[in-house]
This record gives structure tokens, sequence and C-alpha cells, in this order.
């Protein structure tokens, strides 16, 4: 029973004996002053949870920037194609630059359009143009080409004005009203 309370403790497994950590060997002088030299390589720290979250939060707002800014893009995009489409369908129907006076008639069971100028509109209602339609645009062109047309192709010529004929609403002059 000479054993002491330390040895009793470490006998019945309750607590471990305690090893000393080894030291390191003292450097010598020449190995201290490199050691001193080139300090060992630091890894950065963790940011803390705070920056952490602000950077998840920056990163956030960014795509969804990026996101809204991809999606305005796409729409700018589809509405230039949208403008160009009705552009050139607009330019189909003219018969010159500046035509923007349109000029409606029956074809088949719609009612359709063709632009022209102030005098092109004249001419065409006096029966000196003519509409043709030439593979699924309508032209103004000259009475006499349009006569032309018609006797290559019957359903080619669309409309050629009489300005002769009367009109089925024609008001005769003497009406007052």
């Amino acid at each position: 029973m000479s054993d002491s309370l330390r040895d009793q403790l470490l006998k019945s497994g309750l607590v471990q004996k305690l090893r000393p950590e080894p030291r390191a060997k003292p450097l010598p002088p020449a190995d201290r002053r490199q050691s001193r030299q080139q300090p060992p390589p630091k890894k950065p720290a963790p940011p803390a949870p705070s920056a952490r979250r602000e950077l998840n939060e920056h990163d956030l707002a960014r795509a969804y920037a990026l996101r809204a800014k991809q999606e305005k893009e796409e729409r700018d995009r589809a509405q230039r194609e949208a403008e160009r489409v009705a552009r050139e369908k607009k330019e189909r129907t003219q018969n010159a630059a500046d035509a923007d006076v349109p000029r409606h008639f029956p074809h088949g069971s719609k009612i359709r359009r063709v632009y022209c100028t102030p005098a092109q509109l004249v001419r065409l209602n006096k029966g000196e143009l003519a509409v043709v339609q030439v593979a699924g645009r309508y032209l103004l062109v000259e009475k006499d080409i349009a006569l032309q047309a018609q006797a290559i192709q019957a359903e080619a010529l669309v409309l050629l004005c009489d300005a002769d004929a009367p009109a089925e609403d024609d008001v005769p002059p003497d009406l007052v009203w």
C-alpha cells in the first residue's frame, strides 16, 4: 500500500498518465537566424460569419442585377425584332418611300390595304393606276401594265377603278339634305 494516490488512480483507469510533450531541441545559432528570416507561411483567416453573410448578400444582389440586365436586354431585342418585322411588312405594302396614305380595297373575302402618296391616291381613284398582286404583295402599277398582267393571269389584277362609272352609293346631285 505504498502506492500513492496518483498510482492508484492510474491503475484503476480513471486517469491516464500525462506525458510531457517532448520539447524541441534548441536550434544552433545559425539555424535560429534562418528561421527568423523566413517566417512560416500564414493561412488567411476565414472571414467572420457576418462578413461571409455580407459577401453572400453582395453575390446574391449581383446575381439578381445580372439577371435583370439580361432579361431587359432580351426584352429590348424582342422589341427591336418586332419593330423590324412591322417595318418590313409596311415596306412590302408601300409603293414609295414617302407613301403613308392607306387605300383600302376588297380582295377575296377580306379588306386589304396598300399605302400610297396623296398624288398616287388621286391617280388610283381616277383609274390611271391599278393594284396588282404579285407573290403575295400588292403593287401600284400603271393601267397599261395592269392590263398586261391581267392578260397573263386574270387573278393578278386586284383593283382598277373606273372614273366614269357611278358608285353604288352615289347620291344624285339634285338631292338636298
